[in-house]
């Protein structure tokens, strides 16, 4: 599977088409309102806009003006990006898809009002309300870390200044220092994100400070393209990383921000730098709007449509919707779904059977790059897998160096596909 910019907006979008001219409702435009500006949000209100051919009212909702994408933030930690490569603004949405942009945060979704409140005051109502709110954190998920600790110890999970504080304090350790990563429990964003994240880390290091030591502390028995890392680290960092899980007390872990120090099982560590990535859940908005179950927000696996409310989809990592990863390729694809349905609903557009794909690269080292994809179906349960991919192991060095150009490929097509 190859990607380019222009293959993955044009099949992407090809799900998305609509054969019927738009119905536009007596009394006026339909409003659908999207909280969230994010793979999910974006996406949604750009297809609901564009393909609607103005027939719906849309209003997107994103406190950032500069949007800056978590995935591809390993690659600024090693050096292959700057953060101003990460960075998207809203303006081509407003201006070229009439899509009203709001620069503010839902503090409420009154479900019953039909409209949503905003931090500055005022409210809007909604005939259909799409939800992208990403995560949140498990507050006490990792014992001696809150997300007042952030600072000391980042999580870097979000796209931003979390990231640039993560590196700066990577680039600062003394030398032979050691840095320590305590692995999130699934299910969370990003399957392979934690150990991309250990491999640009170790690229970083082996430039400028090479006697320095890696240890991750994972309460899974397993992750995410093991076999590929774990190669990968043994070829290009080796002797630089150690991986403790659960059979050795990656599950019994506790930290010290002030002192900088991780217990696994009782064992304190004294480290000098620290990612705690916590435990996951539905960001903020999803919870206070009534339309989770536990952590997740279950919905339709043929629409995206909440379970909680006929008139609500939520998109995205803050999901619980079957064998998708919450990723920003997942989000992407499920955005257009959603964006057909509604459509469809509001305007009497035709509306296709739902298809979904991701793919998930990483980078290992120089132009070492792997994926691993899927393509999924709904079935009356969930949105099921029924097909995959993954990259081997023993791969050339050519194959490798396509698979990252083709990443490289995909983040361009990604990107202008969320913001015009």
């Amino acid at each position: 599977m190859t990607l380019d910019r222009r293959a993955f907006i044009g099949t992407t979008a090809a799900a998305a088409a609509t054969l019927a001219a738009p119905m536009v409702r007596a009394q006026g435009r339909p409003r659908v309102v999207v909280v969230g500006g994010g793979c999910g949000g974006a996406t949604a209100a750009r297809y609901i806009a564009k393909d609607s051919e103005g027939a719906i009212d849309v209003t997107l909702i994103e406190p950032t003006r500069t949007y800056y994408t978590c995935f591809f933030s390993n690659l600024y930690i090693g050096g292959f990006q700057e953060m101003d490569d990460l960075g998207h603004g809203y303006g081509t949405l407003a201006a070229d898809y009439g899509i009203n942009v709001v620069h503010d945060w839902v503090t409420a979704v009154d479900r019953d009002a039909k409209s949503v409140t905003l931090a500055s005051g005022g409210a809007l109502p909604y005939d259909r309300l799409v939800v992208s709110p990403g995560i949140d954190f498990v507050e006490g998920s990792v014992p001696g870390w809150s997300v007042a600790d952030q600072d000391a110890m980042p999580h870097a999970y979000k796209g931003g200044t979390q990231a640039e504080l993560l590196k700066a304090q990577v680039m600062a350790m003394p030398e032979g220092g050691r840095y320590a990563m305590v692995a999130p429990p699934n299910p969370y964003r990003c399957p392979p994100g934690p150990y991309e994240r250990v491999s640009m880390v170790a690229h970083a290091l082996s430039q400028v400070n090479p006697t320095a030591k890696i240890l991750i502390v994972d309460p899974k028995a397993k992750f995410s393209k093991q076999a590929l890392f774990e190669e990968g680290w043994q070829k290009h960092y080796s002797g630089m990383i150690e991986r403790i899980g659960p059979d050795f007390g990656g599950d019994k872990v506790e930290v010290d921000p002030a002192a900088m120090t991780v217990s696994i099982d009782g064992m304190v560590e004294k480290v000098d730098a620290c990612n705690v990535i916590p435990a996951q859940k539905a960001g903020r908005i999803a919870h206070q709007a009534g339309l989770t179950e536990g952590n997740w927000a279950p919905v339709e696996p043929d629409s995206m449509r909440s379970k909680k409310d006929p008139n609500v989809w939520v998109l995205g990592d803050a999901t619980s919707q079957g064998d998708m990863p919450k990723s920003g390729f997942s989000a992407n694809s499920q955005a257009k779904v959603a964006a057909m349905a509604i459509r469809g609903e509001l305007t009497g557009s035709a509306v296709f059977p739902a298809r979904y794909s991701n793919t998930c690269w990483s980078l290992i080292a120089t132009e070492d790059g792997v994926k691993v994809g899927a393509s999924y179906e709904p079935t009356e349960e969930k949105i099921a897998s029924v097909s995959s991919f993954i990259s081997d192991t023993g791969e050339d060095a050519a194959l490798r160096r396509q698979t990252y150009e083709e990443s490289l490929g995909w983040y361009s097509g990604i990107t202008s596909d969320m913001f015009g």
